[in-house]
């Protein structure tokens, strides 16, 4: 499956450009992350697009969100096991489907992450990715009340999962973003 074809396939099931763009995102940071470590890039970044594409019909919610993603990507054509790596990505949130391998626990990381990072960038004068840095993440942080969103122990949880630390992942996520900025508009 082609990054493209998946794209169509996205585009299928969303309309709303935020979460499409959210999807590109990820999409983005897998691919990175699969360069890292010598897998299939095209393969990564094709889970990332399509991880949320029973979102738009049924929200975050237990019975809806990484449950309903199963008879929609059966229906495309994909396998159990990428299926069960769209899956994992909602663990914690709303489904028992845990990360088995490093690429369902780096979708589950850059899932939140990104959210985070971009909210970053929003954050700046200019409104880009070239404004943010590591200092100005941390600083963010820490505050609670910003991207109250985000998942922070579950990043941190799953950046040690990794065997990484969390100022690595953010700054490998930065970058990954950094890479479609355009596209992202920052």
């Amino acid at each position: 499956m082609t990054e493209s074809k998946a794209l169509e396939i996205l585009k299928k099931y969303t309309t709303k450009p935020n979460l499409i763009k959210h999807a590109k995102a990820v999409a983005a940071c897998m691919s990175h992350f699969a360069k890292q470590v010598g897998e299939n890039q095209e393969y990564w970044a094709v889970v990332g697009l399509l991880h949320d594409i029973d979102y738009e019909l049924c929200g975050c919610t237990a019975d809806g969100h990484c449950v309903k993603c199963v008879d929609i990507l059966k229906t495309e054509g994909f396998d159990d096991k990428f299926i069960h790596a769209v899956q994992s990505h909602g663990n914690e949130i709303v489904n028992d489907i845990a990360p088995t391998c490093y690429m369902e626990q780096v979708l589950s990381a850059v899932d939140q992450a990104s959210g985070f990072v971009i909210a970053c960038a929003m954050m700046k004068p200019g409104k880009t990715l070239a404004e943010v840095d590591l200092v100005s993440m941390k600083k963010r942080w820490k505050d609670k009340k910003f991207a109250a969103g985000t998942g922070r122990e579950r990043i941190e949880r799953v950046a040690e999962r990794m065997g990484k630390d969390l100022d690595w992942l953010l700054c490998e996520t930065l970058a990954a973003l950094k890479t479609i900025s355009d596209e992202l508009g920052l």
